[in-house]
């Protein structure tokens, strides 16, 4: 009788350990799955240095003029979704992967290594090119690259290749959604030319057509050389 009584009380231990286990998996499971949505995705309602980075951007570029205070609230909702619809992207108000990608925003659930970071430089540059210079010779289009990169150095512009790209109203490939385009293999050479250094455009930020210029600003900057149907500029 005893030993039965040991044995059922074994039984019940042993059950409340199983328990316990199991109980502290689900905590440690959805402690980690919740600050990985924090880090990776940010929408209404978030607060973080992810937001601030957000909000700073989005602000810089015209988009958001609240407060940087890392919390993601009406106004910061509102920018995003501005930010969303003149870049192209779904319009839902939430910062994902894409979103923070257009932002040039990277961390652990949009770039798995500097690699891939480097990979998608060249692709989005390769894009930009093709997008916009396609038809220009290939110095020209190592040109276009050129000044995404001389704008990246720039501290009037986003510090990052994709900020540059998708400041708003900064290309009209861009605008008209010719930078979703899959780019050749001569813009993809092109963007690695202009990647590895070379610039043909002697640290130009600008470069406009002369026949299709709409912008008469753009006229008094001073130039620096003509490529094909481009004119850049400082």
């Amino acid at each position: 009788m005893f030993k039965n009584i040991l044995k059922v009380e074994k039984v019940k231990i042993s059950l409340i350990i199983i328990f316990l286990i199991l109980m502290l998996s689900t905590v440690i499971f959805l402690y980690f799955t919740n600050n990985s949505e924090v880090e990776a995705l940010s929408k209404y309602g978030s607060r973080g240095e992810e937001v601030k980075q957000i909000q700073t951007k989005l602000k810089r570029w015209g988009y958001y003029n609240g407060n940087v205070d890392g919390i993601f609230g009406s106004q910061t909702l509102e920018a995003v979704k501005y930010f969303q619809r003149k870049n192209g992207l779904t319009v839902d108000g939430i910062a994902g992967p894409a979103t923070l990608k257009a932002m040039g925003i990277y961390n652990s659930s949009n770039l798995s290594s500097s690699s891939s970071s480097n990979s998608s430089d060249l692709n989005l540059l390769a894009r930009i090119i093709y997008g916009e210079a396609r038809g220009e010779p290939y110095t020209g289009q190592v040109a276009v690259g050129a000044v995404v990169l001389n704008r990246v150095k720039s501290s009037s512009f986003p510090n990052t290749i994709s900020g540059v790209i998708y400041q708003s109203g900064a290309f009209d490939a861009v605008r008209d959604g010719q930078i979703n385009l899959t780019p050749d293999s001569t813009a993809k050479k092109a963007a690695q030319d202009a990647l590895n250094g070379w610039d043909p455009t002697y640290g130009a930020i600008y470069y406009f057509n002369p026949s299709t210029a709409t912008n008469k600003w753009i006229w008094s900057r001073p130039m620096t050389v003509t490529i094909g149907r481009h004119r850049f500029c400082k």
